[in-house]
């Protein structure tokens, strides 16, 4: 039974729907997905079209917005909109340290895991689209990973879509995960060094942050072993809008004068521990390099291989001269499944999941080329986050693809920009614009 309320402007629903675990079986076991229905107060009895948001991540549940915030209030003018929980987040069946043990062994929960990706995403869509708009096409909306999703929905369901609109989420059609870290490293160099142009006093406190780290065991209230490459990884932060200045304030209050000396305060190892936990979403973790599994190569800890080819990562060398300690992006690396305890037990299954080699492919390059439906994708000039040289490569194999690349706003543009950055799109795929 679906449940409504109302919060400020908007009438929310709760959706609970049943999908086939495995889709290429789908008298099997089923799993639950949960989604919430939001329309405006004020349009609550009209027949409206849809819109479905996927959410970014992967492994991050649907926004929850109180009314009508962000670029909801945009969407909320035209559609009626679903905030999906992708499967295995949120409220859609969570995995977890605490639910895969209910799969079995490593081996089980590694097999188990591989169901989590945009093919199976995109399947989950398909299978509740019936449910919801009676059949009708739907518009979609994808954040980051909810792109790569929607452009693995355009490859195999287009009749289901009737616009899609991507905001920093062309992936590229046939780049191995390593492609995608080679890529990467040097886009997370720049973001470092914009970082310590604006904030050049930043320099010696990361410098004395990692050394101190370097030198002594540091144990985080959760119990999170905070090692120098699990400080570096903060640097996730600076692809945003705001990162740079939040990651200036954590670093300002690092340290707290004691009867010891110097230690890491207790207000910045709680934050860190905040930005560093996977506890909220290790789906996060488990399959982020699996996202980009589409042959027999394993994606074999792509992130942790590739960096050693950039050695200025390393802290230590970068300390041992008078190099500044560059912090380190959007990567998961092996090490993560020992120094969080949010991770800790999943460690074989993660190991298990990097050496697969049965990936099947996530894009249909052929289908894309004839691709019908229209789309519009907002591509962000020096993403962080998503390659845009792999992303306008991908524009261009997507026949009828209108791109808007935009140095404005960083990979959290669709928040940062809202409902600019919607609207714009979504002219853009009427061709208004």
């Amino acid at each position: 039974m679906s449940l409504s309320y109302r919060q400020p402007g908007v009438v929310l629903t709760d959706r609970r729907f049943t999908v086939p675990l495995d889709h290429a079986d789908p008298g099997g076991e089923t799993i639950e997905v949960y989604a919430r229905e939001a329309v405006a107060s004020d349009k609550a009895d009209q027949e409206l079209p849809w819109l479905l948001y996927l959410q970014g991540g992967p492994g991050f549940g649907a926004n929850r917005f109180v009314g009508r915030q962000s670029w909801l209030d945009r969407a909320l003018a035209d559609y009626r909109v679903l905030l999906l929980d992708q499967r295995g987040t949120g409220r859609s069946t969570p995995v977890n340290r605490q639910t895969l043990p209910l799969r079995g062994g490593p081996a089980a929960q590694a097999d188990h895991l591989a169901r989590f990706r945009a093919d199976s995403i995109v399947r989950d869509c398909e299978a509740i689209r019936p449910q919801v708009t009676g059949g009708a096409p739907w518009t979609t909306l994808g954040q980051s990973f909810g792109g790569f999703c929607t452009v693995t929905y355009l490859s195999f369901f287009p009749e289901g879509l009737k616009t899609s609109v991507i905001t920093g989420g062309l992936p590229s059609l046939d780049a191995h995960a390593d492609d995608v870290y080679r890529a990467a490293y040097p886009r997370v160099e720049r973001k470092v060094t914009g970082h310590y142009d604006r904030y050049p006093q930043d320099v010696e406190r990361v410098r004395r942050i990692a050394e101190h780290l370097l030198e002594r065991e540091t144990l985080l209230p959760n119990g999170y072993r905070l090692t120098v490459e699990a400080f570096q990884s903060l640097g996730l932060m600076l692809g945003t809008s705001d990162g740079s200045h939040r990651l200036h304030y954590l670093l300002e209050d690092a340290f707290v004068r004691t009867p010891s000396g110097l230690e890491l305060s207790d207000a910045f190892q709680e934050q860190v521990q905040g930005l560093l936990s996977y506890a909220s979403n290790p789906l996060y973790a488990l399959v982020h390099e699996p996202v980009y599994g589409q042959d027999a190569r394993p994606t074999a800890w792509a992130a942790e291989r590739v960096r050693a080819e950039f050695p200025q990562f390393d802290a230590a060398k970068a300390l041992a001269g008078d190099a500044p300690v560059l912090f380190t992006g959007e990567t998961v690396h092996p090490w993560m499944f020992e120094t969080d305890p949010a991770l800790r037990p999943l460690k074989a299954a993660a190991d298990l999941l990097a050496a697969r080699t049965d990936w099947q492919p996530l894009y249909d390059p052929a289908r894309l080329a004839a691709n019908e439906v229209p789309v519009a994708a907002a591509v962000y000039h020096d993403d962080m986050y998503v390659d845009a040289g792999h992303s306008l490569a991908t524009a261009r194999a997507v026949r009828g693809l209108r791109t808007w690349v935009t140095d404005e706003f960083e990979h959290d543009g669709l928040r940062a920009g809202a409902p600019r950055v919607l609207d714009r799109l979504l002219a853009l795929a009427r061709d208004e614009v």
